[in-house]
């Protein structure tokens, strides 16, 4: 079934041949041709003007266990050495849920292979969506909340993630660089499982200490810590709350591996948020070029909590 094309084969007959993989010379099959075909299901003509219904049950990619079942059951237990994750964007309308359903996922791969917590490394969602108007407007909680639902998977043993923030297209859900998201993941693998001494990820949050009139941010990775280029040497993105959950741009000064942050008329801030958005414009990053993740500091209720 194909709801945007006219199914079949594409490309040009000459060029459609099935030969070794990997072999440049040597034997191969043309593909041109007649085709034998089966109608494995019938769909009934559609009105005019309508589409026709998609098929259903174990037809579409949608219900549940379909791409499990058609996709990877039928790798298990071929050996694997790791895996490569790069989703989400389809769970950022329930974020909070993807808490669970992520590092569920992931468990239950390791335990139909059977072969221990081999190393998994994911995505973080880019940024996409126009810039809103200010923080907390409209729905950009959701992905702002999933990306944070992925940074805490991170609790899982042998799991990383590659930060793609910077690198993403707000006007396409699949941006074209995926090179430098290859190669964030590649400093994972080279790290954590071939034990190469090269910096494989950018800051992340490690807490906050409450300062009279400003909070002082710390984290793990930050050697280094800088703002990126192109900011006039101001780093972008931080927002900052008193007890009245009110968000307003802060200012944001390094001092050493720390963000100390504060805004005029917050004089008893709680809570410090940074690329906290459907397509922030952050710019924090370490020695190594690597960009920090996205976070918050408070645990206030998030906009999908409730979700189910």
């Amino acid at each position: 079934y194909d709801e945007g094309g006219r199914g079949g084969l594409y490309g040009e007959k000459d060029n459609l041949r099935l030969s070794v993989a990997g072999a440049s010379h040597g034997p191969s099959v043309s593909l041109a041709g007649e085709w034998a075909y089966k109608v494995e299901v019938e769909l009934k003509p559609a009105p005019q003007k309508e589409k026709p219904k998609p098929p259903t049950g174990s037809l579409s990619q949608h219900d549940p266990g379909v791409l499990y079942d058609n996709m990877l059951a039928a790798l298990i237990p071929y050996g694997i050495r790791g895996a490569i994750w790069y989703q989400g964007e389809a769970n950022t309308k329930r974020a909070f849920q993807y808490r669970t359903l992520f590092p569920t996922m992931i468990k239950d791969w390791r335990s139909a292979w059977g072969q221990g917590d081999f190393p998994f490394l994911f995505v973080q969602l880019a940024n996409f969506h126009p810039h809103w108007s200010g923080p907390g407007q409209r729905s950009e909680d959701e992905w702002a909340e999933l990306r944070e639902a992925q940074t805490l998977t991170l609790g899982l043993a042998n799991t990383g993630m590659a930060v793609t923030t910077d690198i993403g297209d707000r006007d396409n859900i699949h941006p074209r660089n995926k090179q430098d998201v290859g190669k964030r993941l590649a400093l994972w693998a080279l790290a954590k499982t071939y034990g190469q001494s090269v910096v494989h990820t950018g800051p992340v949050l490690a807490g906050q200490k409450i300062e009279k009139g400003r909070i002082r941010v710390s984290f793990t990775s930050a050697e280094g810590l800088r703002p990126g280029p192109g900011a006039g040497g101001r780093v972008q993105g931080v927002t900052i709350a008193s007890a009245d959950r009110q968000f307003v741009a802060a200012l944001a000064a390094i001092e050493g591996d720390a963000l100390v942050v504060s805004a005029p008329g917050v004089d008893r801030p709680v809570a410090v948020r940074y690329s906290w958005s459907d397509s922030p414009v952050g710019n924090l990053e370490n020695r190594a070029g690597l960009p920090a993740s996205p976070f918050r500091t408070d645990k206030w209720p998030g906009f999908t909590d409730k979700r189910k």
